[in-house]
């Protein structure tokens, strides 16, 4: 959690999360290394593989994405500034497994109204109520 002091770095962000503050934290621990064990081969559940921004270490996250051609589309269900949504950004890209296939993403952006940029249909839908991370699959 940010204290005071770091809330002045932050550049401003509207809330962009559905999710209750103390759920990240939950599922880190407990539903995360579940949906691990079929995120990496059962879309449109995908792992987004990234290198945490100070640590350097990788960290793997499971995340419903889709595909369109060469594009990656993943719906930001905790909102724009979820650590692996920074770490990927601050990266300028990172990695996913889908379908058992693992492959590089760059030019990563945030996209918050669905009418800015063409999106597959499940896409467009939740983008009504949230962010969604758009990447060029390399």
């Amino acid at each position: 959690m940010l204290g005071p002091s770091n809330t002045a770095m932050m550049p401003s962000v509207p809330h962009d999360s559905l999710m209750p503050s103390w759920l990240p934290k939950l599922n880190k621990r407990i539903v995360n290394p579940i949906q691990m064990l079929w995120a990496p081969r059962l879309p449109p559940w995908a792992v987004i593989v990234h290198r945490g921004r100070r640590s350097g270490i990788e960290h793997r996250t499971p995340v419903l994405a889709w595909r369109s051609g060469s594009t990656l589309y993943v719906v930001l269900f905790y909102g724009s500034r979820a650590q692996w949504v920074r770490n990927v950004r601050a990266a300028g890209g990172g990695e996913v497994i889908r379908g058992g296939r693992r492959r590089r993403f760059a030019g990563v952006r945030i996209v918050r109204d669905p009418s800015a940029e063409r999106l597959p249909g499940a896409v467009r839908f939740a983008a009504r109520r949230l962010p969604v991370l758009v990447a060029d699959l390399v």
